[in-house]
């Protein structure tokens, strides 16, 4: 396993993980005040998005279990101490991104707030290229044949 030890020991992304969606959340919110997009009837909105916000906990939760489990830091912007590959992490390198993205789905449907979905795609553009790319390459440079062999044999979202 090659340790990477200098200052740079994390994977440099563009900004912490919540920041992103919640500005997401927060864009749609004001273009919606601005001109309301509503794309669901009520009777349907409130259960599955509830539902939705309800799954997105539980798979964060599992997720950050398992992380703890590992020893290893759920901060992004610290080293990563080993490759998690238990819990939710044998199904998706990035549970808690799915997490992230289904939670804002769900607030979307519940709050009946078309753009907030719009504003969805760009939040996961700024994820893949500011976020996930950068980690991939972070884990690859610093654990090298392990991280290949994860990466190829679990997919990145489901």
């Amino acid at each position: 396993m090659n340790k990477i030890t200098s200052i740079s020991d994390s994977p440099q992304v563009i900004a912490p993980l919540p920041f992103i969606y919640l500005g997401g959340l927060a864009l749609g919110i004001v273009l919606h005040w601005l001109k309301p997009m509503p794309f669901l009837s009520q009777n349907l909105a409130l259960p599955l998005g509830i539902t939705l916000v309800v799954i997105s906990i539980m798979l964060v939760i599992t997720a950050m279990r398992a992380f703890v489990k590992a020893k290893t830091n759920i901060d992004v912007r610290k080293p990563t101490m080993s490759i998690v590959s238990t819990g939710p992490y044998r199904f998706s390198r990035n549970p808690i991104y799915l997490s992230m993205t289904l939670l804002t789905v769900g607030i979307a449907i519940w709050v009946n707030i078309l753009w907030i979905l719009l504003l969805l795609v760009l939040v996961l553009l700024i994820m893949q290229f500011g976020v996930i790319a950068r980690e991939e390459a972070y884990l690859t440079k610093k654990f090298g044949e392990e991280y290949l062999r994860y990466k190829s044999n679990v997919r990145r979202w489901l």
